[in-house]
């Protein structure tokens, strides 16, 4: 079962390369072992650096169920999901990930994000895109205000 749903997501990856859409990678979003969203790399297509295939199957299943938390489903992807893949896998709080090739398979094709795995483990001021922190006096209040909301949503 797991197999077959990670070579939807390969089967994905290999159209978006033949039609351009974008570079090679699919992804899979299952619940109950029925697939609820499903997406091929959309960076170029879109023009827009964050529309990878797993942000944009993570994005229609939460449409899809019309709820920000994706428990209970899983996803299915051609390739290890970079780093800011994982954080939304994390932010959205799905329960498992299949993946088929690794970074380092992605590495060689000219896909290499592991300077961004090491710039996560910098502080701000020592990364390569410079990062300044600014000590304004108001800064915390929008995060005292949230921590007196009565009806906040917690995510």
């Amino acid at each position: 079962m797991h197999e077959a749903f990670l070579q939807q997501a390969l089967q994905l990856a290999e159209d978006n390369v033949d039609s351009g859409d974008g570079g090679p990678y699919g992804a899979v979003i299952v619940k109950d072992n029925r697939v609820i969203a499903a997406s091929g790399n959309q960076v170029t297509s879109r023009i827009d650096p964050t529309a990878h295939a797993e942000i944009m199957a993570i994005r229609s299943a939460c449409k899809q169920l019309n709820n920000f938390r994706l428990t209970g489903c899983v996803l299915y992807t051609s390739c290890e999901p970079c780093p800011m893949c994982l954080g939304a896998i994390y932010w959205a709080r799905l329960d498992t990930v299949y993946y088929a090739c690794n970074r380092f398979d992605a590495a060689a094709a000219n896909f290499d994000d592991s300077f961004i795995y090491d710039e996560i483990n910098l502080l701000p001021q020592h990364r390569r895109i410079p990062m300044h922190h600014i000590n304004l006096p108001d800064a915390q209040k929008p995060f005292a205000i949230w921590n007196q909301k009565a009806d906040k949503i917690l995510y």
